[in-house]
C-alpha cells in the first residue's frame, strides 16, 4: 500500500506531508492513521525541536473523504481518529507549524487552526462548507473557535463562503499570508524562531496558553454531533449531490 503521509526528520525539524493527490487530501481512513502516527513519532523524538505540517501538489487538504461517509451510520466510529488528530496537535509539547500553499476546506481548515503558527500562500483558500452538504462543523469548531473573530465565525460557519489568506489572517485564522515565491522563506524564518526556544519551556508555555479546559469531552459530544448530521437525510442527501455535480435538494 502507498503511504500517503511521509515523516522526515533533518535538522531538528519534523515534517509531516500529506502526499494523496488523487482525492486532494483528503482525511481518508488510511491518511488519518498514518498522520496520527506520525505525529506521535514526531512528538516522541526529541531530534525534532519543531513540526511542520505540509503538503504535496496544489491542495492542502479538502476535508472529510466524502467517498467513505456516504452510508455512514451515526454510530459509525471510523472517524474517530480524526479529533485524536486535532487533540495531538493541540495539545503538542513540540511546536507546531502549518505550510498551506494551496485549499483547505472543513476539517483541512481544522488541521491549519490546530497549529500553533500557520503561514499560507495569499492566494490559498479556505472555507467552512460543511452547511453546503448538510453537516455540520462539530469537530473542528474545538480549534477553530478559539482562534477566530466571533463575528467572522458566525459569517463563514454559516454561509460557507470561500475567503483567501489575507482575510484567513485578518480574522486570526493564520499567522501570515504571503506571496507564493515566499512561503518557503516565511516557513524558515518562524521555525529558526521556534528553534530558539528552549524544549522544555516552549512546551510549559504551550500548556500556559491553553489553559486548563480539557478537550476529551468537547470533542466527544462534538464527534456525537458530526456523526448524526453525516448519517442523517440532509448530509446523506448533500454527500450524494456533491458526488453528482449537482445542487442538494435544499438549494434548488
Amino acid at each position: 500500500m502507498t503511504e500517503l503521509v511521509h515523516l522526515d526528520v533533518a535538522g531538528g525539524v519534523a515534517t509531516i506531508t500529506l502526499d494523496s493527490p488523487r482525492n486532494r487530501n483528503a482525511l481518508s481512513a488510511q491518511l488519518r492513521r498514518e498522520l496520527l502516527a506520525h505525529l506521535d513519532t514526531a512528538i516522541a523524538d526529541e531530534a525534532a525541536r519543531v513540526i511542520v505540517l505540509t503538503h504535496t501538489e496544489r491542495v492542502f487538504c479538502s476535508g472529510m473523504d466524502l467517498t467513505e461517509a456516504r452510508g455512514a451510520a451515526a454510530s459509525d466510529q471510523g472517524v474517530a481518529e480524526f479529533p485524536a488528530i486535532l487533540e495531538r496537535i493541540w495539545t503538542s509539547p513540540t511546536p507546531v507549524l502549518a505550510r498551506v500553499a494551496g485549499p483547505a476546506r472543513a476539517g483541512g481548515v481544522g488541521l491549519v487552526a490546530a497549529c500553533d503558527v500557520a503561514v499560507v500562500a495569499e492566494d490559498a483558500t479556505f472555507a467552512f462548507s460543511e452547511v453546503r452538504i448538510g453537516v455540520v462543523p462539530a469537530v473542528i469548531s474545538v480549534t477553530v473557535l478559539p482562534r477566530l473573530l466571533p463575528r467572522a465565525a458566525h459569517e463563514l460557519f454559516l454561509t460557507g463562503e470561500t475567503f483567501d489568506g489575507h482575510r484567513a489572517a485578518r480574522i486570526g485564522l493564520v499567522n501570515s499570508a504571503v506571496p507564493g515565491f515566499d512561503l518557503d522563506a516565511e516557513v524558515t524564518r518562524h521555525v529558526e524562531m521556534l528553534r530558539l526556544g528552549a524544549p522544555g519551556a516552549l512546551a510549559a508555555t504551550k500548556e500556559l496558553l491553553r489553559g486548563d479546559a480539557p478537550l476529551d469531552a468537547r470533542f466527544a459530544e462534538m464527534q456525537q454531533l458530526s456523526a448524526r448530521f453525516f448519517a442523517g437525510e440532509e448530509g446523506q442527501e448533500g454527500m450524494r449531490a456533491f458526488a453528482e455535480k449537482r445542487k442538494p435538494r435544499w438549494a434548488q
